[in-house]
């Protein structure tokens, strides 16, 4: 219509146009991861120890220069639909902090029913249903911080699964760990530190 304007996209308009629109939904997908991670990290499950605090020392009666019994473990707010936990507690820091090489597992435990809310110090007898797993020391149970340079941190990781494995037969945290892939809905973790005092 005479004396009417019409605004007709150029080519860089258009491209303009795209780059917003892809640039924006790279943001919403980075917000969505973060509040993912957030939500993971800040979840209502929690594994805590009544024997040292979080990011605290561990005493030594749970290490290789005490008892080496495992210390007492809580846990609360699992999430719906949990059919069952598993346990992995391992050192990350192995052998030297400074220049760390591998991570060293000290427990591996699965098929824990959601019901339990922890494990005594010095667990003998596991929940009904729990089945072992493999340590680096190549045996089952828990084997306590043994550090052979400086302070180490030890991560007690707390798994919800949907479902309840198969008998692994003594799975190492690897074997594990492929086999809670697609079945884990929730996790939290717990870290102590530890160095020897020679």
């Amino acid at each position: 219509m005479a004396g009417d304007s019409f605004w007709i996209p150029t080519g860089s308009d258009m491209g303009q146009q795209s780059h917003n629109a892809l640039m924006a939904a790279a943001a919403l997908t980075a917000a969505i991861t973060a509040a993912a991670a957030l939500a993971r990290e800040e979840g209502n499950m929690r594994i805590s120890s009544t024997a040292f605090s979080n990011q605290s020392a561990i005493p030594a009666s749970y290490t290789c220069e005490g008892k080496d019994i495992s210390p007492p473990l809580a846990w609360t707010d699992l999430q719906a639909g949990a059919k069952s936990l598993a346990l992995i507690v391992d050192d990350p820091d192995a052998p030297d902090p400074a220049a760390p090489k591998m991570t060293w597992v000290h427990w591996v435990l699965y098929n824990m029913p959601a019901t339990n809310g922890g494990l005594p110090e010095g667990v003998k007898a596991l929940p009904a249903g729990t089945k072992e797993g493999v340590n680096d020391w190549k045996r089952t149970g828990y084997g306590g911080p043994c550090p052979p340079i400086g302070r180490h941190r030890y991560f007690f990781k707390l798994y919800t699964l949907d479902t309840v494995l198969p008998d692994l037969k003594q799975p190492t945290k690897a074997k594990l760990e492929e086999a809670m892939k697609g079945h884990v809905i929730g996790e939290a973790q717990f870290i102590g530190t530890y160095q020897k005092s020679g």
